[in-house]
């Protein structure tokens, strides 16, 4: 049995995204309009203006995927089935991070940017504490 803490810190990191990015594509399916015009709004002035509907599609696919892993990946670890799901969990939880902070980035939203640079450190830490070999 791996060590407590470190179960716990891999539970924890799981299920922090699964909440995050099953509620976040939740959302967006819930709320399409509301969304949408949102990001028309925010998108206005940049490069991005006109790409706005399929880049909607593409990240709300990705963030039900990343959930929808790291929901399985965080049953996995509470049965004690590995840890698999829970890494591809937050490699798909980083990649849509990535895109989510390279639209900010470009629509020149700053303190949106930072936010997410905030989630992007919490899943490193997740893959790093995957990655411990935990001693006996």
């Amino acid at each position: 049995m791996e060590a407590f803490p470190l179960w716990c810190g891999r539970f924890a990191v799981t299920v922090f995204f699964a909440i995050a990015f099953l509620q976040s594509a939740a959302d967006k399916v819930i709320d399409k309009q509301g969304n949408l015009e949102y990001l028309t709004g925010h998108f206005a002035s940049s490069p991005l203006r006109g790409l706005i509907q399929p880049m909607f599609l593409a990240i709300t696919i990705l963030e039900a995927v990343a959930g929808a892993l790291c929901s399985l990946g965080a049953l996995c670890l509470l049965v004690g089935c590995g840890t698999g799901l829970a890494l591809w969990g937050l490699i798909f939880s980083l990649i849509a991070l990535l895109c989510l902070f390279f639209g900010q980035r470009l629509a020149k939203d700053y303190g949106g940017a930072v936010v997410i640079a905030s989630y992007y450190a919490v899943a490193i830490l997740g893959l790093i504490l995957l990655g411990v070999k935990s001693t006996p």
